[in-house]
């Protein structure tokens, strides 16, 4: 492969991950802080249990240090409900995104594999089929547990090795 087809491949790779990043995103849009909490900065004392409930916050009593008499006993997180519900929906969407760019990329390396002859096409679509992985797994990766991390590598690193053994198989094979 000469240096022209490099960067074509560099090029189809790169603009591979845009256009599936930016469509996931015309249909899964990112999901905004703002959209859950707002500004719900104020400048109102909240000492108490009860009010700080009123306004959708968690109440959290000091455990290492005990208080003074007459003072306050805790404090109020006032954006911890609205935060819970944002931390949800950013699960949420990073659940379908994983549903949607681990296929995608897999399509996409087998798209660049088996139909074009062009190597830097074939190449730059297989680069962007890994790269949308990558982008699908690494945003459900925090989600996830151990076991969920270990089996997704484990898959992964099988099915790389098994596609580069193969794809050169068949490619000794046509010289």
């Amino acid at each position: 492969m000469n240096l022209r087809d490099i960067l074509f491949g560099i090029g189809i790779m790169i603009l591979t991950i845009f256009v599936t990043v930016y469509g996931m995103s015309v249909f899964y849009p990112s999901v905004e802080y703002d959209d859950f909490c707002g500004d719900i900065k104020t400048q109102e004392i909240i000492d108490t249990q009860q009010r700080c409930e009123e306004i959708g916050g968690k109440w959290s009593v000091y455990e290492s240090v005990k208080p003074v008499e007459g003072s306050v006993e805790g404090f109020c997180d006032r954006d911890f409900n609205c935060r819970q519900n944002y931390e949800d929906a950013r699960e949420a969407r990073a659940k379908k995104i994983f549903f949607i760019a681990i296929p995608l990329g897999v399509v996409l390396i087998l798209i660049g594999g088996f139909l074009f002859g062009i190597e830097a096409i074939g190449a730059g679509l297989m680069g962007g089929g890994i790269g949308t992985i990558v982008y699908g797994a690494g945003g459900y990766w925090q989600y996830g547990g151990d076991l969920f991390r270990f089996i997704m590598s484990l898959l992964g690193l099988a099915a790389v090795v098994y596609l580069a053994y193969w794809f050169n198989k068949k490619f000794e094979k046509k010289r």
